[in-house]
């Protein structure tokens, strides 16, 4: 493999571009996809998970990658475009092995998984070779909080499933990503890490990203996450997208959030709520931008460049008259 450095971090390789031969963008990178074996045999790379344009993920085989750089990924140009599908014997480094609690075997020290490594072979596959951890009890590393790479078989436990594994890890992965996009990672992650993720989402995050998902994970999300919690989060949703959500919801359900939300933010999805779905009221904001008739352009497009505003509602701007 041409371009290859010896050694790849794979969580560094999370939204990275990916081209074909003559220089044009397919898509970028969401996750490695590894085959685990058994002890002591290092994991191998099977592939690359690729977000191309349409928003849908495909796999991309390890050995069609020519060139790994750290802000670019370049294949032989062959690529497969049917959706990407994990199959029982496969495991996702990103989604998966991150933030995982695992154990030095000689000590029993338990340590979290920060990020994992490949190394090329002689026979040109790429092997899993490393493991970044930082401390979490015991006397592992030095002090809580420090960083170490070890061998891939100087830790065990990535088989075993993990219940309330974190995803900080995962999270810090995929930061700069816009809600969208980190929406159609979290749909396609297994039920328990989707859940994993929500709780340790901040609230305005999680909020954004909900907007972004289907129906059936927005209802799901928000019975996990406590109703507490879930009220929170739908005071930082947009009222339009709150109502539909809670629209969902049984009468029972829905009349506890709302009164756990603040009075003001709960009293406009309150009126939203009705409204008929199909509606002009039901489709409808109670929070539209508007400005003046004698406000400029620059003026107006500060209004929706605001990083706090819901593209959808950046779309359109109102010009409300003055009253004589």
């Amino acid at each position: 493999m041409s371009g290859a450095p010896s050694r790849v971090f794979l969580a560094r390789l999370a939204g990275v571009a990916v081209f074909d031969p003559v220089g044009d963008q397919v898509g970028r990178i969401r996750d490695v996809v590894v085959a685990l074996r058994l002890a002591p045999r290092a994991p191998r790379v099977l592939g690359l998970v690729v977000e191309v344009a349409s928003r849908h993920t495909v796999f991309l085989p390890i050995t069609r990658v020519t060139v790994i750089e750290a802000d670019a990924v370049v294949f032989d140009g062959r690529l497969n475009v049917r959706r990407f599908q994990k199959r029982e014997s496969e495991t996702l480094v990103i989604a998966e092995l991150l933030d995982r609690t695992v154990r030095f075997r000689d000590s029993g020290d338990a340590v979290s998984v920060v990020d994992v490594a490949m190394e090329p072979t002689r026979t040109r596959d790429w092997l899993v070779t490393k493991v970044a951890v930082r401390r979490t009890t015991g006397r592992g590393l030095r002090k809580r909080g420090e960083s170490r790479i070890v061998d891939w078989d100087a830790v065990e436990g990535f088989s075993a499933v993990e219940l309330g594994q974190g995803a900080a890890g995962l999270i810090a992965a995929f930061e700069r990503m816009k809600p969208a996009d980190l929406a159609n990672i979290v749909h396609e992650l297994p039920e328990k890490r989707r859940t994993e993720v929500a709780v340790a989402l901040d609230d305005e995050r999680l909020a954004d990203v909900l907007e972004e998902l289907p129906e059936d994970d927005q209802i799901e999300i928000l019975g996990k996450l406590g109703v507490d919690r879930a009220a929170d989060v739908l005071e930082a949703m947009g009222p339009d997208d709150a109502a539909d959500l809670l629209g969902e919801l049984p009468t029972e359900q829905r009349e506890q959030l709302l009164t756990l939300m603040e009075p003001r933010d709960a009293a406009p999805v309150r009126r939203l709520l009705t409204y008929p779905d199909h509606s002009a009221g039901g489709l409808m904001t109670t929070d539209p931008v508007i400005v003046p008739p004698d406000a400029t352009v620059a003026e107006a497009l500060a209004l929706i460049r605001r990083p706090d505003l819901n593209p959808a509602l950046a779309a359109q701007v109102y010009v409300r008259g003055r009253r004589r």
